[in-house]
């Protein structure tokens, strides 16, 4: 028992000091103030709509110093091109905007093609940016249609048609087309916390099915998505209150977590199936439960809250205030998870289990139903996650799942298979390196980091910052 103390203190002291690292840079950024309105630049995100305006000539290169104004919903804002990237503007509400071009303010040898349009209206989204390209040269002519949506889910104006160089659309909230300052650093830092509790809430649940059965469960994601996709079911198209909604979509995932176990893996084990045979099984489960996922909700984006989110100012980070609650919530959550495994008779039986499973049987414990209570409470914690993953990001889809198991994988290996309080600190550096590196990399590429980080841990820690190392042989 003693020794046993010792071991979790010392892991406690790993798992601060990690956190603390972490979280170092953020301890020597002062809150920042708020941008200046005169900056015209906007950063969409869950709570904000952006309306952006270019000038392209004929060799799709940008043309500064025109003049552009934005109006719609009762607002008007004045906006100078740049010939660097399109300029642009965060508006009050969602809702159509029409951008006009001063054409007295074009250079001499750049007009607007003949019977052009001088106003294009586009449509603003949360999340998105809403751009409109006007084309100018003697050389290019007027376009024939404006275009209604454009790829990654911004919305665009005319001449934003795709396959033009110079005219494609930015991934959504890519901090790395923005000049890099201490603002940006302390607002994506509190994206990355936001991004970490969650992804943790989710990895906790992995990590205890590996230390108890020493499977890596590859549908673990499906059941993230499950979670949103219930989520979405029960609030906005069968009216449930959150609450209400989220008991319900919790209780469905635990029950088929239980299910999981008593029809596929309990049988599987007493068969002494190996664990590589489990795995293709679980890829197999993770196939079935996407195409289950899509045929309940689509194949297209969805929101949980219909609503447009309210932004949340703290600290100095702006947050919609759904984000904040959800942060509580898994902050909550996972020091509830650690309550009951150092605390409660089950939840020290569950650790028995994970360190040997055949010397807790003989003092009594029952494996397979600890097993079977770990298999509901990941299922459970995993849709929870995933309903508030889907409330706090704006909108999600079938594909949820799929996109964010490597992350969940290289949380729990950074902070080490089989331990809870390992996915944690795992989660949390996760989150901060993934939303970090959006202010060096393009948006679309900055999941890769947490794959470069896999591969490093495993390189030079295999065990991870809080496992223990093996002895072989």
């Amino acid at each position: 028992m003693t020794a046993d103390r010792l071991d979790l203190a010392r892991r406690t002291r790993r798992a601060i000091t990690a956190v603390a690292l972490a979280l170092l840079p953020a301890m020597l950024v002062a809150p920042p103030a708020t941008a200046s309105t005169d900056d015209a630049t906007c950063q969409p995100d869950a709570e904000t709509a952006c309306v952006a305006g270019m000038v392209l000539n004929e060799d799709n290169d940008q043309v500064g110093g025109v003049d552009l104004t934005v109006t719609g919903e009762g607002f008007t804002a004045d906006l100078v091109t740049t010939d660097e990237r399109p300029v642009a503007v965060a508006v009050p509400d969602v809702g159509r905007y029409v951008v006009a071009i001063d054409a007295s303010t074009l250079p001499d040898d750049q007009p607007l093609p003949e019977g052009a349009e001088t106003e294009i209206e586009v449509v603003a989204q949360t999340g998105a940016t809403a751009r409109a390209a006007f084309r100018v040269g003697a050389g290019v002519e007027a376009p024939a249609a404006p275009s209604e949506t454009a790829e990654d889910g911004e919305t665009a104006g005319a001449g934003t048609t795709g396959g033009d160089d110079g005219v494609g659309a930015a991934p959504e909230g890519d901090a790395s087309l923005v000049d890099v300052n201490w603002g940006q650093v302390w607002q994506q830092m509190g994206s990355g916390l936001r991004f970490g509790l969650l992804l943790a809430l989710a990895s906790i649940g992995l990590n205890l099915v590996f230390g108890t059965t020493g499977l890596s469960n590859f549908a673990h994601g499906e059941q993230f998505a499950l979670g949103a996709a219930l989520g979405f079911i029960t609030i906005n198209q069968m009216g449930m209150p959150l609450w209400l909604g989220g008991i319900v979509t919790i209780a469905v995932c635990g029950l088929s977590g239980y299910a999981q176990d008593a029809g596929i893996w309990r049988p599987l084990r007493k068969r002494n199936v190996p664990v590589m045979q489990l795995m293709i099984v679980s890829i197999g489960l993770s196939i079935t439960l996407q195409y289950v996922i899509q045929l309940l909700i689509g194949g297209g984006s969805e929101r949980i809250l219909s609503s447009n989110p309210r932004p949340l100012t703290i600290a100095g980070v702006t947050l919609s205030a759904a984000s904040w609650i959800s942060m509580v919530v898994a902050l909550v959550c996972v020091l509830g998870i650690a309550w009951f495994l150092t605390r409660t008779r089950i939840g020290r039986a569950t650790r028995a289990v994970s360190d040997n499973p055949a010397l807790a049987s003989a003092t009594g414990i029952d494996p397979d139903k600890i097993i079977r209570i770990v298999w509901v409470m990941a299922t459970g914690f995993a849709a929870l996650a995933g309903l508030m993953w889907g409330a706090s990001f704006g909108s999600f889809n079938w594909q949820l799942g799929v996109q964010l198991l490597l992350l969940m994988f290289a949380a729990v290996t950074l902070g080490g298979l089989g331990t809870a309080l390992g996915a944690f600190v795992g989660s949390l550096l996760i989150g901060q390196v993934v939303e970090l590196s959006n202010l060096f990399i393009p948006s679309d590429l900055r999941y890769a980091s947490a794959l470069v980080i896999l591969i490093l841990v495993l390189l030079f820690r295999p065990q991870g910052i809080l496992g223990r190392r093996e002895r072989i042989g």
